[in-house]
């Protein structure tokens, strides 16, 4: 199999509870290999242009809040099956549902405050990659 890309945030809320550390040890220990990161502070018109097909669910407006609240960590991964791997090793969307030991189920507050976002198909990971890294960002 070859080796893929996918695209990770460590979202808001993990990132101020001082949790990166230990969520990139994690994704070192899964295999994941980090050939982008950085640290950014994502605005409303970002978060729009990011999530645009949920824009109009009702959802959004606590989604776009909650992301501009405060800095995220943006990744890109790589490993074989890095998209699968990526999220495994995140666990379900709600943390209540997550497999115990997995990122979510570890440092997830909720539905929209769960640790870590991921890329879910091989299109996402192309797309979500290309609009947070330039090509020279990426290793």
């Amino acid at each position: 199999m070859a080796i893929e890309r996918t695209f990770g945030i460590i979202k808001p809320n993990a990132v101020k509870a001082c949790q990166v550390g230990q969520i990139i040890s994690e994704i070192e220990g899964a295999g994941l290999a980090l050939r982008g990161m950085r640290l950014a502070r994502l605005t409303p018109e970002i978060c729009k242009e990011f999530y645009q097909e949920h824009v109009a669910k009702p959802f959004y407006p606590s989604l776009e809040s909650f992301m501009v609240e405060g800095p995220v960590v943006l990744l890109c991964l790589e490993a074989e099956h890095a998209i699968q791997l990526w999220r495994d090793l995140m666990g379900a969307t709600d943390p209540a549902k997550a497999a115990p030991g997995t990122l979510r189920a570890r440092f997830g507050a909720d539905h929209t405050r769960n640790a870590t976002h991921g890329s879910d198909s091989p299109a996402s990971a192309q797309r979500e990659l290309g609009f947070f890294f330039g090509a020279y960002d990426l290793v």
